[in-house]
């Protein structure tokens, strides 16, 4: 009888094989990136966003994402023209399953990339720092009491 938290062999394999498979796949991506993934990657590689490490067409589970930076726990999907009707769904159910993972999707449009890699580079760089600092403090919070919170007994 298999006690309640032993994992399923069979299932472990299944995971294991599209895991391999992935890898794989992310290797032959790597070799075919499009224009607005390699204009981006040389952008990104080598820490040269604010010193911020990124993995290109890096396996995720099942899913490859197009950059990937593991301290900020962040993807970035660059989507193309062919990221539209159902396509759209596919994404949604990749982001879904990403979400639930504790990670965070930047879909930016590739024609962003080609026309203004500024703005997508600030918009990367945004988007990372918020993850690893946190969010700014609220400004309707409450600041602490002067004295650190302590009442002096008198």
């Amino acid at each position: 009888m298999d006690e309640p938290n032993t994992p399923d062999p069979r299932a472990f394999r299944a995971a294991t094989r599209a895991h391999q498979s992935a890898r794989s796949n992310a290797k032959a991506l790597r070799a075919a990136m499009t224009p607005p993934e390699v204009m981006l990657w040389n952008n990104l590689r080598g820490k040269r966003l604010a010193d911020l490490r990124f993995r290109r067409q890096h396996p995720i589970g099942p899913y490859i994402a197009d950059f990937y930076c593991h301290d900020a726990r962040l993807v970035i999907e660059i989507d193309g023209a062919s990221h539209a009707g159902r396509q759209r769904a596919r994404d949604d159910s990749r982001d879904a399953w990403t979400i639930e993972r504790g990670l965070r999707v930047l879909r930016i449009p590739a024609v962003d990339v080609l026309q203004n890699l500024d703005d997508a580079l600030r918009t990367i760089h945004r988007a990372a720092r918020d993850r690893i600092d946190g969010p700014p403090p609220s400004p309707s919070a409450t600041p602490p009491p002067p004295g650190r919170g302590r009442i002096k007994k008198t």
